[in-house]
């Protein structure tokens, strides 16, 4: 696995008690660095990643927080700072995931996918932006989304939020460099991720193919992350990189 440089970085991961967050929080323990794992509602799914990191040797704290609320996220980079003393590298990965025909999408859920891929990367970023610059190495890493270029039925929420985080990734990256900042957004499409209940797959996925022929895993997300925020993803930023196995290309 990937080692961070240096070895002392700490990580805040939102959104990390499953899937794709949670992958991303393990990759940067087994790495070597502190990771604040962020959770909404989903205590004991955040506590079994801190647990898991703990019992391989990692240092892991749950942060507690709702990332549309400035408030919450103050406390919880304060709370970082109190327990670490800095933050290096910070993946905005919060996200809302639901479904429905445009003409049924109701205001509320417009502005909660708003609120939480936009404003919450908004309040983070901007919360952490003091402690980012004290690092002179520090990474801010978006998680976008596939459909947020493709486009997709039922999901017109969702694909506006995760597409504006590729404007915020370029704005951002221009004005952090100076601080030494880098600022990139990972896109991922067709993983391998577990669903809440009996919610179903995304209507996109029934339909659309890659080129490798098969899902994604978390895991790879992770991996992708240990890149940008390590040494050797130190000349990129203000990128879009695109992890779906092809999707994108036509499948």
């Amino acid at each position: 696995m990937s080692s961070l440089t240096p070895h002392s970085q700490v990580a805040l991961v939102t959104g990390a008690g499953r899937n794709i967050g949670r992958a991303i929080a393990l990759a940067l323990a087994g790495a070597g660095a502190a990771v604040a794992v962020n959770v909404r509602s989903s205590v004991e799914e955040g506590q079994s990643v801190v647990d898991e990191i703990v019992a391989a040797g990692g240092r892991a704290i749950l942060c507690v927080a709702d990332v549309t609320v400035r408030e919450q996220v103050d406390a919880m980079i304060a709370q970082i700072e109190q327990t670490y003393g800095r933050l290096d590298i910070l993946v905005n990965n919060a996200a809302v995931r639901d479904e429905a025909e445009f003409g049924q999408l109701d205001y509320a859920s417009w502005r909660h996918a708003m609120s939480v891929c936009l404003d919450g990367a908004f309040h983070c970023t901007q919360a952490a932006l003091a402690l980012l610059q004290e690092s002179r190495n520090g990474s801010v890493i978006n998680i976008g989304g596939l459909t947020a270029h493709t486009g997709a039925s039922h999901r017109v929420h969702v694909v506006t939020a995760k597409a504006g985080l590729v404007g915020m990734t370029r704005a951002l990256a221009h004005e952090l460099a100076p601080s030494g900042i880098t600022v990139n957004c990972l896109s991922p499409g067709l993983i391998d991720t577990q669903r809440h209940g009996a919610a179903p797959a995304p209507n996109h996925h029934a339909t659309r193919t890659n080129l490798v022929g098969r899902r994604g895993q978390p895991s790879e997300i992770g991996e992708a992350v240990l890149w940008l925020a390590g040494a050797g993803g130190r000349y990129v930023t203000g990128q879009t990189i695109h992890l779906n196995g092809g999707a994108y290309l036509g499948g």
